[in-house]
């Protein structure tokens, strides 16, 4: 079916192509930049905007968590919940790789003494109010300086707010 011809056909004709595109990148790029790369030289072409210079940023209201937190779903922080369950448990005194979220919300930070707490987080806090859960959450190494939890934090103030919430739902 194939003899060695074609395939050195079909060989030659892949190189040929790809040399094609990286002499055309190469191109586009010296017509782009004129003066060589870096952060040093002028761009070939600019396009001047007339009010790039004026135009003021908008400033964000920042809207207070407990406000936020008023209108959270727990049924939404359910969903939330999964990225939690790998190291965390809902049931009271199973631990994971972190200690039971269960009745988590308005509860001292170290309630178990069979869980190795980590000394950032009981510098950090003494009770887990839903304020102070948002700022753990939000980034628990910025708020807890030196804590084991490898957790990289939860961007979404409503996120948040949400599975907040949710965890508030397991209590006594």
């Amino acid at each position: 079916m194939f003899d060695t011809m074609t395939m050195t056909k079909a060989v030659g004709a892949l190189c040929g192509t790809l040399l094609v595109y990286l002499l055309g990148a190469w191109l586009a790029e010296e017509i782009y930049h004129s003066g060589g790369h870096g952060k040093d030289h002028a761009q070939a072409y600019v396009i001047e905007v007339a009010d790039a210079e004026g135009a003021a940023e908008e400033e964000v209201e920042e809207v207070p968590f407990s406000v936020i937190f008023a209108s959270a779903s727990a049924a939404d922080g359910e969903g939330l919940w999964r990225g939690c369950r790998s190291c965390h448990a809902l049931e009271a005194g199973q631990h994971g790789t972190g200690p039971a979220l269960y009745g988590v919300v308005n509860r001292p930070v170290q309630f178990y003494d069979d869980f190795n707490y980590s000394g950032a987080l009981i510098d950090a806090a003494e009770v887990w109010t839903p304020e102070e859960l948002n700022a753990f959450l939000e980034n628990p190494r910025g708020y807890a300086p030196g804590t084991i939890m490898s957790y990289n934090g939860m961007r979404s103030a409503e996120d948040r707010a949400n599975l907040i919430a949710y965890l508030a739902t397991f209590a006594d």
